[in-house]
């Protein structure tokens, strides 16, 4: 599948590269943003993989058995998948202690970690030197949820100056500390004012992130489309769950003309036409379905 995806890929940018519509300048930037997106992200789709709470240890064998199961899943599909981690400020198991406990195969080039910064620092070493130690390539750096069962980074202990760690300080003090170790990755909110949220992103660029994944899209969404000439690679995040009103009510706005009769298996389609040369990232995606009748870059 990845090797098709790949192909299929280079085909589009030979086509692009002959369309005489387009100018020099704008068939340089396509390439140059195509080539890094595969070389980066070889896969058609990178899957939401929560860990199990940690309010669930009662249930251990019976977790650990569910999770190993979806995790070969998603890459005896051909996906790659991000781990989130502590999502909503709900204390869950690291990705880390998920492939001690059940012994996982490494797949470095699919696999993405998620950090953020409510961890005390030696948590936080922690993480990142059995990261390296496993051979761990991808981490999307956020600033996360927070809650009150979980630490909080001392800004200071990462080299910050101001009064709260931000996800910039984290990923300057991890490309600092770790150059050439990882490769870093940053979050980007198309619902936040524009202005704001694309100086954020040149801020990270600037700290060293290498591709950026984006809030649920749905449909065309113009913000979105103004990263696309950066210099870093961009996943599209798809939502896949029917309950819409979730979604809007995480960002903060109200349910929109698009959210009526939302269908995510046709708004997945949709993105596919509106951003072809981006990996999706999916989020609430059911491990009851059949992905291969639901996403339709595994059906090719």
């Amino acid at each position: 599948m990845a090797k098709n995806f790949r192909l299929r890929k280079k085909v589009g940018s030979l086509k692009f590269r002959f369309n005489g519509a387009l100018d020099s300048v704008n068939e340089r930037l396509y390439e140059r943003r195509t080539k890094e997106m595969i070389t980066m992200f070889e896969y058609p789709y990178s899957i939401e993989l929560l860990t199990p709470k940690r309010s669930n240890e009662g249930a251990a064998e019976e977790m650990l058995s569910m999770f190993r199961e979806k995790y070969q899943r998603v890459f005896d599909s051909g996906c790659g998948a991000s781990f989130p981690d502590n999502p909503m400020g709900q204390p869950r198991f690291s990705l880390i202690e998920m492939i001690d406990q059940c012994g996982l195969s490494i797949h470095p080039e699919e696999m993405v970690m998620n950090l953020n910064t409510f961890h005390t620092k030696e948590e936080l070493d922690g993480l990142l030197k059995a990261a390296v130690n496993l051979g761990l390539k991808y981490l999307l750096v956020v600033r996360g949820d927070g809650g009150p069962a979980l630490s909080k980074l001392s800004p200071e202990s990462i080299g910050a100056e101001m009064n709260v760690a931000t996800s910039i300080d984290l990923i300057r003090y991890i490309n600092r500390e770790y150059g050439g170790v990882f490769t870093t990755g940053a979050a980007f909110n198309q619902y936040n004012r524009s202005s704001f949220e694309l100086d954020r992103l040149r801020q990270k660029i600037d700290a060293g992130t290498k591709f950026v994944i984006t809030q649920p899209v749905i449909g065309r969404d113009p913000n979105v489309d103004r990263i696309m000439d950066f210099d870093i690679s961009v996943v599209i995040e798809a939502w896949m769950s029917e309950n819409v009103g979730l979604l809007y009510k995480s960002v903060g706005k109200e349910l929109g003309e698009k959210a009526e009769r939302y269908d995510p298996t046709q708004n997945l389609k949709t993105l596919h036409e509106v951003y072809p040369e981006c990996c999706v990232y999916l989020s609430m995606l059911s491990f009851k379905q059949d992905f291969r009748k639901i996403l339709p870059r595994l059906q090719k």
